[in-house]
């Protein structure tokens, strides 16, 4: 996200020293609402930032829930703990985070013609203690973003610095353990972070998880936010087993209880090892950037959604293994074109460039071992990207910022099967506007038009038949065009108080649709979404901060499909409801309730999802300085909700006939963690 217009003159005189440039960070986030107040600053009211204060009072079950500080968004998962989230953001089932754009440390986490399904984002990576930030803007509407940020983007800011070392400890029921430790002493001149995290956990399933996991970071770092520097090295690893969804005729019959599994064998390993670093340069009158990375990602998974429906004999599991390197530069300058009364303008141009070198494949497993190969690639698919962007202040009351970005990309696919494999290429001109008024000083008024996109999975550009049926197939566009549209409202007249309400509308040339029985995603018809927003935050006193988050949004396909308009899995109405006490002597704690609504699972909606109600908290006790004891609860309701349910054909063992069903996964019961934490 861009916070506009911060003069130039002002963050090179702010930023003097290392502390008092996190200092400005955290006092730009830590305000008196729970998100950082945008008035004069933000081009968007669905744009913002949450600071490291309020996301550490997240409970979180998993790392990628970290995400859900961006109001409206929903993170889920329906399988093994290692394996990436489910994504839910304005009317859109993201599946594992196509039209989410996340970037951690400036470094993209969608991977692109990613076996399982396009724009995997796995989140595992992810040490929360580490993080500093969170900036999140949806709707195309910034010429800045590009692939997979049309529903939304969220960036995720790793500190240069920790306050104090620190140690901690965690223990839970279902033989969860976690333990970190990180710090960031001074070294050459510089910052010198390191973080080492292990962790366990079985879940509540019949045949346990068994992720385990290890992590770590080490990052050097010189200078401050607007002028230094830093390189940094992470690697991750995990390995699980999977319970995936499972049919609902089965559990209603007894014949497999709630946490049950119908193929011991599921289940996977990941693999993240990354090198990058970033530069940033602020003067009076410029700001220049320069960011590169470079990233190892490996996959293993085995899946088994309709289990018995096209193999009787072996079963239906399959193995999505996916090898990559991905290599990457993003440069950006900005000029200070004008400063006359109130009148400033910034002109910025930047360059983001990507190149994946992508081995992936799709095979016929039983028990994890290999029977029949349905298809093996080699993709190579490079994209580059020129924008430019004009943000001006017009007045007091009045902002504009117009940007322009031209987008081009090459697919070159080789497989096992010459018809499947070939050469393409695509681009796409995608313009954006966003106008800020505000003549009162407390509320801001915002009108925001876009164009964006999202990149199409490389194999199905060159593709001429199916490769399990080998009927003919079309080819699919590279790129695919959305546009969008939003007003919205900002508003801290009520002390203490930020609300913002959004109303957008955003259609795209094409849906992508998750395949449940190949485990991946194919481009479908044209949709459009059609929403509104509310997202408030209120601070009750000192200690004590409310927050209210809604969405609802009404998702219709656009393609003239006779089955229905609907678009399965499609959210429509989600909320939030948060609580948190701090500084209340040596108490904090928080809670929050969280509601993710019924969605259609068919084209004619005649079969819909329940509703999921969950309620999470945390409580914690400081026993001295440098020593504190949290508890946390999950599901404190108990609630026998699902995560996520789907809406397909399967057949079990010792069934004749294939039956369309509601698969589901269910959210785990309520369970407790207890967190020791030492800082020195």
């Amino acid at each position: 996200m861009t916070l506009r217009p911060l003069p130039f003159a002002i963050a090179a005189l702010c930023f003097q020293t290392p502390a008092m440039a996190d200092d400005f960070v955290l006092q730009r986030v830590l305000v008196e609402g729970a998100r950082a107040n945008q008035i004069g600053l933000s081009d968007s009211a669905s744009s913002g930032s949450v600071g490291a204060r309020e996301l550490d009072k997240l409970t979180v079950y998993r790392p990628g829930e970290l995400l859900e500080a961006t109001p409206g968004l929903i993170a889920s998962q329906h399988s093994g703990e290692g394996k990436a989230n489910q994504f839910y953001l304005r009317g859109f089932n993201l599946d594992h985070g196509t039209d989410l754009a996340t970037w951690v440390d400036g470094m993209p986490v969608n991977q692109r013609s990613h076996a399982h399904g396009q724009g995997w984002t796995d989140l595992n990576f992810l040490i929360p203690e580490l993080v500093t930030r969170l900036d999140y803007r949806k709707g195309p509407y910034s010429a800045a973003e590009g692939d997979f940020s049309s529903a939304g983007k969220a960036s995720v800011a790793y500190a240069n610095r920790l306050v104090a070392p620190l140690a901690s400890v965690t223990l839970g029921q279902d033989n969860f353990a976690r333990s970190v430790i990180a710090g960031s002493p001074e070294a050459a001149g510089g910052n010198l972070l390191y973080a080492l995290e292990l962790m366990k956990n079985d879940g509540p399933w019949t045949r346990p998880d068994g992720y385990r996991k290890i992590n770590a970071v080490l990052r050097y770092s010189r200078g401050y936010e607007n002028n230094g520097w830093h390189v940094a090295a992470m690697h991750y690893r995990g390995h699980w087993n999977a319970t995936d969804q499972v049919p609902l005729r089965a559990v209603a019959s007894g014949r497999l209880g709630r946490f049950d599994a119908l193929d011991l064998s599921d289940g996977g390993e990941a693999q993240r090892s990354s090198l990058s670093g970033a530069w940033r340069r602020t003067t009076q009158e410029t700001a220049t950037s320069l960011s590169a990375y470079v990233i190892r990602n490996r996959l293993d998974l085995y899946s088994n959604f309709t289990y018995f429906l096209n193999d009787p004999v072996n079963g239906d599991q399959f193995s999505q293994p996916d090898r990559r390197v991905t290599t990457g530069l993003d440069a950006s300058h900005t000029w200070h074109l004008l400063s006359k009364g109130a009148l400033t303008s910034d002109m910025t141009v930047g360059l983001q460039a990507q190149h994946d070198n992508i081995f992936n494949g799709l095979y016929d497993t039983r028990a994890r071992q290999r029977l029949a190969t349905t298809r093996e690639d080699h993709i190579v698919e490079t994209s580059a990207a020129l924008y430019a962007e004009n943000a001006t202040k017009w007045s007091e009351a009045l902002r504009t910022v117009v940007g322009v970005r031209a987008n081009a990309y090459r697919f070159r696919v080789d497989g096992d099967r010459p018809e499947n494999a070939g050469r393409a290429s695509d681009s796409l001109l995608t313009p954006s506007l966003s106008v800020a008024y505000g003549p009162w000083k407390s509320t801001e008024l915002y009108f925001n038009y876009g164009h964006g996109f999202h990149s199409n999975d490389a194999r199905g550009t060159v593709a001429s038949v199916d490769p399990k049926t080998l009927d003919p197939v079309e080819r699919t566009p590279g790129l695919v065009r959305s546009r969008g549209m939003e007003l919205g409202l900002r508003t801290v007249a009520i002390p203490k108080m930020e609300t913002t309400l959004s109303l957008y509308h955003l259609e795209f040339d094409s849906e992508l649709t998750y395949i449940g029985d190949a485990g991946n995603t194919e481009a479908g018809d044209p949709s459009r979404r059609v929403g509104i927003e509310l997202s408030n935050s209120y601070r009750i006193n000192k200690w004590v901060t409310a927050n209210v988050d809604a969405a609802y949004a009404h998702a219709r396909s656009r393609g003239g499909n006779p089955a229905g308009d609907r678009i399965p899995g499609a959210v429509e109405g989600v909320a939030q409801l948060g609580l948190s006490v701090d500084r209340a002597g040596p108490w904090s704690g928080a809670l929050r309730l969280r509601y993710f609504g019924p969605r259609p699972l068919i084209e004619d909606d005649s079969v819909r999802s329940q509703a999921s109600v969950t309620l999470n908290g945390r409580i914690g006790y400081r026993i001295g300085k440098d020593l504190r004891l949290e508890l946390e609860g999950f599901n404190l309701g108990n609630r026998r909700d699902s995560a996520i349910d789907y809406y397909y054909a399967s057949r079990l063992a010792g069934e004749t006939e294939a039956t369309d069903d509601i698969h589901f996964h269910p959210i785990e019961p309520r369970s407790f963690r207890i967190t020791l934490v030492k800082n020195w």
